[in-house]
């Protein structure tokens, strides 16, 4: 029986002679890896955002390292990376452009703090980049020609791979109307639809890379797009600084989001068989990981960035506006008290967003406002957090909590405790924490549990910086540029400052006596 079994197979694989030849033409199996980032908001060094940024050399050093490891790995950038800190802002973003190409980034999407200095500005800073900036629902009003290139297809692996860019329709109102006064942002599901239509026939895989979000109160969503225009494999996404730490399935679309500011770098890694994909996966690094994978950081970019300080000390010392007040910033006061300071800058936060109150968190306050010539490097010492404002939306009782929360460790000094403009509250330190404030005057009337009131507070607090996660949710109606920028624009509309503790904030027992708001 044995024989003859041999006998059989023998003459099978006569029959079959084109078997080996059809296994040695498999379809081989390919990895793609791309590393992306988002929403850094030119956070370029480890002690930025107070100490939680990963760092442009060790980003640097990281990527160069992941490429060597990984043949034809990308690197992406989902927008709000040219403003923010004063090292770039003082350059109109012009500092960032050179370490974004030494880190050799492939492509970007502009987000709506990248038009913080204008839409010319951006678009002067994207000539200068050695990649292409990508926004395929961008568009002049007059001239109804797009901004910026919709899509471009790189090669790696043998692999055609279309990206295209997405920008929220919310950059219409959340960078200053008048960087954007000639620019529309179009529909983004709609674009994106276009790009999906126009791209499938020449590639391989279509990435989005989207300053969109996740955001629920946001205008559209990442999500919603990719439910809505089925076909995009990957989307790159930014705007609502959400973490995904292994990323988010919507239907075939795989999302892709690393927070902000430099706290992680993003992976995404795509398993393909031939040009079909088997499996998509996604990751964060965090910065003690880089470092394993790049222990030293790159050399040449940390130079780089030694340079453009130097440059900066000139400009530091340039004069950008004038106090005839010394103010104190001493922390041990302005923690736990009204201030004069505390006065000055929630006002001046109050009118950058033209809000109905101005709520600043103390511990963003680091230095004195001294009398006379006011520098660009007086400024940073006040704010150095490259914080940026917004306009939120908030009820009486939302407004209540806030307040509580502010005052929950008094007579303790507390970074949450808040300096206050448009408003002026009681409090009983006495009482339990939550039930400490007694009366809340917005403007010169009690304040209504069920109004809504417009509120500026910085992006720290909305992200619920300080204990506040009751702001995590607040509806947001505009953003703004930074604290700095708009204490020198109250200084400079003021021209002469006459100000002291006016009774917005009182630490006494309830007497039913409402403090008038300044």
């Amino acid at each position: 029986m044995n024989l003859i079994f041999r006998c059989l197979l023998f003459t099978l694989l006569l029959c079959l002679p084109g078997l080996p030849a059809l296994a040695e033409n498999a379809p081989a199996a390919v990895q793609l890896t791309i590393l992306h980032t988002n929403d850094m908001h030119s956070r370029i060094l480890p002690e930025d955002d107070r100490g939680n940024s990963i760092g442009l050399p060790e980003i640097g050093a990281a990527v160069k390292a992941i490429r060597q490891q990984s043949p034809g790995t990308l690197l992406v950038d989902a927008g709000d990376t040219l403003h923010g800190m004063p090292e770039i802002n003082i350059s109109q973003g012009k500092n960032m452009v050179p370490l974004l190409n030494a880190i050799g980034y492939d492509c970007m999407v502009p987000g709506n703090h990248d038009y913080n200095y204008g839409a010319e500005q951006l678009q002067t800073l994207a000539k200068g980049l050695h990649f292409p900036v990508l926004s395929a629902n961008t568009i002049d009003r007059h001239t109804n020609q797009l901004l910026f290139p919709a899509s471009t297809i790189l090669v790696r692996q043998g692999l055609r791979i279309a990206f295209f860019g997405i920008t929220t329709p919310e950059a219409a109102y959340k960078t200053s109307p008048n960087n954007i006064k000639n620019i529309q942002f179009l529909d983004a599901a709609a674009a994106a639809r276009r790009m999906v239509k126009q791209l499938r026939p020449q590639a391989d895989l279509i990435i989005g890379i989207m300053h969109v979000g996740l955001d629920k109160s946001s205008v559209i969503t990442s999500d919603a797009i990719a439910r809505a225009v089925p076909g995009i494999d990957v989307i790159i996404d930014g705007h609502s600084h959400t973490e995904l730490p292994h990323g988010l399935y919507v239907g075939n679309t795989l999302i892709a989001q690393t927070g902000c500011y430099d706290h992680h770098l993003g992976r995404v890694d795509i398993q393909l068989q031939g040009k079909r994909i088997t499996s998509k996966t996604a990751r964060l690094y965090s910065p003690a990981e880089l470092q394993a994978i790049a222990p030293t950081p790159d050399a040449g970019i940390a130079q780089m960035i030694v340079r453009l300080k130097k440059e900066n000390q000139s400009k530091f010392s340039q004069v950008i506006a004038y106090s005839n007040q010394t103010l104190s910033g001493d922390r041990q006061l302005i923690r736990c008290q009204e201030t004069a300071l505390g006065n000055l800058t929630a006002d001046a936060m109050r009118a950058a967003a033209q809000a109905d109150i101005g709520l600043v968190n103390s511990g963003s306050i680091r230095a004195d406002l001294k009398a006379g010539k006011v520098t660009r490097r007086d400024m940073m010492a006040i704010f150095p957090f490259g914080n940026t404002l917004k306009k939120i939306a908030v009820n009486g009782r939302q407004l209540q909590a806030v307040l509580e929360h502010s005052v929950q460790e008094f007579p303790k000094p507390s970074v949450a405790f808040l300096q206050v403009s448009g408003l002026a509250f009681v409090f009983d330190p006495s009482l339990p924490v939550g039930q400490r404030v007694t009366s809340i005057t917005v403007g010169d009337a009690p304040m209504e549990p069920d109004k809504l009131y417009t509120v500026s507070v910085c992006d720290f607090l909305t992200a619920g910086g300080d204990g506040y996660s009751m702001l995590k949710e607040a509806k947001v109606l505009g953003e703004y540029g930074t604290c700095e920028e708009a204490m020198v624009s109250w200084l400079n509309q003021r021209h002469a400052i006459s100000y002291q503790p006016s009774g917005r904030i009182q630490a006494i027992a309830s007497t039913g006596k409402l403090p008038k708001a300044a």
